[in-house]
Formats: C-alpha cells, structure tokens, sequence
C-alpha cells in the first residue's frame, strides 16, 4: 500500500508556474542552463508505490471471462442495453473472453446486450461484477446476447433497428482494460447517464496489464485507421444525424489521433461529429495542443474532465518525461485558462469529487452527478452554466470565453512552490512552458513538411 505521505509529496498542481515564471529550456548555444541534481532515487520510491497501487487496483475479486450469454428466466427488475461494439483485437476463439489483448489488422463488429440489475439493487456508478459464473442477471451485470457481424451492412441494419433520433455515442476506454471491461463499463455509462444515444464501443488490444503500459500506448497507434474508419463510416450513413465521441484515459489518445488523422486525410472533422468528450485524458499538454490545432477550422465542441488528483496520470506523468497530462491540470491556473478558453474548450475540474475509485482514475463514470451531466447536457452540445447546472460542490467548470461553476464553488487559482520538499532534501520541478499558446495559433499543417 503506497503511503499517504509519500503520495503528497510528489502532488504537483500545473498553477506552480505562469507564464512569466517560465525558465527558457531552450538549448541554445550559451544559454544557461539551470543545474537539476539527480532526483531518480527520490522518485523511485512514489513510482514503485502508484504502479503498485495500480496494479492492486486491476486486482479485483471479481470473476473473469463472463462474456457466455446467460439466459434470463423469470424478471429481474432490472433493464438491458444493446450496443454495437467495433474492436481491432484477435479473436480469443472462447465465448467467456471474445476476444484477446492482441492486434488484428481486420476489424470486428459485435451485437452485445448487457443486462443491469434493478437500481433499487445497485448504485449508480457502479458495475455489479459477478463473483462467480455464470453470473446472476438480478443481481449482477451479465451478458444476454453475442451476435457476431459479418459486413458493415449488417452493422447499419443494426444501427437502424437500434436508432435514437439519429444520434450515435461512440465510447473509446482506456489502458488496462479487458474486452469485458470496457463491454460493461460503457453499459453502466449508458444506463446511468440515460443518454438519448445509440451506444457503439470501439474497444482496442489492451493487454489489461499495468506493466503493458507502452504495449497498449502501441496499440492506440495501432488503431488510429480502424477508429477513423468506423467514424466515416457512421458518418456516411444517411440514418445517423450526430455523433458523440467519449473516450476516457489512454483512449483519448486514440480519439484525437482517428480525428486528427481524418482532419488531415479530408481538411476537416467529419460535420456530423459534433462533441467529443475527453475524460481522464492521459495526453501530453503540448501533443494535445498539436492534435486540437490539427482538427482544423471547424472543430467538434470538446470537453475535457480533469482531476488533479488522478494517481494513474500522476505515473503516467514520471514515466513520460515528467510533463504534465492533460487530465490533471489546473484549468483555473495560467497558462491553461486563458488559453483553454481562447480555444473554446470546456473544462470541468472534478478534484474535489470523490467516489470509491482509489485511483480516482474514472470519476466520470462513477460520480452519479457527473455521469448523468454527460447524459442530460454534453452529448446534446449544451453549454454549462451556472444556470442550467446545480449540483456537486467542488466541481468548477472553466466555460469557453468565461470561466463559470458547475455547482456553487468558484473557480480559483491554487499555488503550490516551485520545489517539493521532502526532509532536508529539494528536488527541482522543471518549469512549464508556455507552448500550449504557441502551439494552438500555429499554422493548420500542409500534406508536406514545413518549416
């Protein structure tokens, strides 16, 4: 168990640096360069801890391979949701798991229904795994019908019997996650949140294990044209109207690459693509500043939920160069509000949120409040506001071209020293830069290099 001490000593809040306190790291001939004493020892001890608190994490008593349809006899009181689920893994050829961590160069489409139990059994926010199989449908998440899908035909036949005035909600999970996680967990985001959607998962070749991390950040590059595909294909169909894109952690990364990929590919975001919502995002700050910038003139709205106090961002951090992910800023903090609004990116900050995710890695998911807001608000485009908006404490929102609240407290900055202390020891904090601005107004890219 990581300690609790240990942990604050490496929380870091992006409000340490503006942008006047920023130090010049270019290497320019001459520069001086600020002397950074070797720190990897100090960190070593917090790194080891937060991979095994994530790793303890994936750890939970629960059954796997519970993909076998189970039969239901008899009411549940409960309900069902159908999805459509795309996936660029290798079949498993076992009905319990469907399919494996590994990559298929051939894409997949599955008819998957998902029975939930009875609310008056469950709280929302929650998925009700069973603990053993097969699972029982009234009381646990099970898995009704598997129907395999052989042509894209097929899939639009299904997307026509299934069809929610023309809107479609296609969700992207993140690292560490089997075929049935993410089967399950886009269930309970759908029932819970009561989006007016047709739901369709695009699932990629997750190892589902934390030491796979750079594995599966592959296999998000790996998918970037099985996601784009997917998406222009949607958008092509006469029966769809509007598309929500929800991707959550390392599968942000794959959501803007597909989007910034047939930005590129065709000048601009399908038109039918009209939200994106970006939970969690394990992106670097200045990557996602290139992929918004390359989206080109008419971008999709987006809405980015943040918590600063995300333990897996805080790894994915110090093993990745130790430059801030996307998903634990401060928006209230410069450079970050100023120019996420400039940008017209919503920002809703869910730090002081708490649920029973000890990673508090997916409060999107398990916050009631939050989860129905992504129902009810976002993947209809409505901007938030104090008016429209009333719940959760602690939840502020950073609104394009103002800064609001989501909930009754105010957005504020937080300052936090340059240095984290630890003892008689000082390690230094490698100043931010302010390329976030830069990078937002460039030039949109050409189909040649430039420079």
């Amino acid at each position: 168990m990581v300690s609790r001490e240990i942990v604050k000593h490496y929380h870091y809040s992006p409000a340490a640096i503006s942008s006047s306190e920023s130090i010049n790291m270019d290497h320019t001939s001459g520069a001086t360069q600020p002397s950074r004493p070797p720190c990897r020892r100090v960190a070593a001890l917090p790194v080891l801890g937060l991979v095994l608190t994530l790793a303890l994490a994936g750890c939970a008593g629960h059954a796997k391979g519970v993909m076998a349809p189970v039969a239901v006899t008899g009411a549940t009181g409960g309900s069902t949701v159908d999805m459509l689920v795309v996936t660029s893994r290798v079949p498993s050829n076992d009905p319990a798991t469907l399919f494996t961590g590994e990559r298929s160069p051939t894409p997949y489409l599955t008819d998957i229904t998902v029975s939930i139990p009875s609310d008056t059994k469950r709280k929302p926010g929650t998925v009700q795994w069973p603990k053993k199989v097969p699972p029982n449908p009234a009381t646990d998440f099970a898995v009704t019908r598997v129907k395999e899908l052989h042509s894209v035909d097929e899939g639009r036949a299904w997307f026509r019997q299934h069809i929610v005035d023309g809107h479609a909600m296609v969700f992207v999970h993140g690292f560490n996650n089997r075929y049935e996680d993410s089967v399950f967990r886009f269930a309970q985001i759908v029932h819970d949140s009561k989006a007016p959607v047709t739901p369709i998962l695009f699932t990629w070749p997750s190892r589902a294990r934390v030491f796979d991390y750079n594995y599966d950040k592959e296999s998000t590059n790996f998918s970037r044209t099985a996601l784009e595909q997917a998406l222009q294909t949607l958008s092509k169909d006469k029966d769809v109207k509007e598309i929500t894109v929800m991707a959550h952690s390392m599968g942000t990364w794959l959501a803007m690459e597909s989007l910034r990929q047939m930005a590129i590919r065709d000048g601009r975001v399908q038109p039918k693509i009209k939200n994106v919502i970006l939970a969690s995002p394990d992106i670097d700050v200045d990557v996602f500043a290139r992929q918004w910038n390359e989206l080109g003139k008419d971008k999709p709205k987006i809405t980015i939920f943040v918590s600063q106090d995300d333990r897996a961002l805080k790894v994915s951090r110090l093993i990745s160069g130790d430059v801030d992910r996307l998903g634990a800023i401060n928006p209230a903090a410069e450079p970050y509000k100023t120019k996420l609004e400039a940008a017209g990116i919503t920002v809703v900050d869910l730090t002081q949120i708490k649920t029973g995710d000890g990673l508090r890695h997916g409060k999107f998911a398990e916050s009631p409040e939050i989860v129905q807001l992504i129902g009810q608000r976002l993947v209809t485009g409505q901007t938030l506001t104090d008016s429209d908006v009333s719940f959760a404490d602690g939840v502020t929102a950073v609104v394009a071209g103002s800064v609001g609240t989501v909930g009754k407290v105010a957005a504020t900055t937080v300052t936090a020293p340059l240095t984290v202390l630890e003892g008689n020891k000082i390690e230094y904090r490698r100043p931010k830069s302010d390329r976030v601005n830069e990078t937002l107004n460039s030039k949109s890219p050409t189909p040649d290099l430039s420079y």
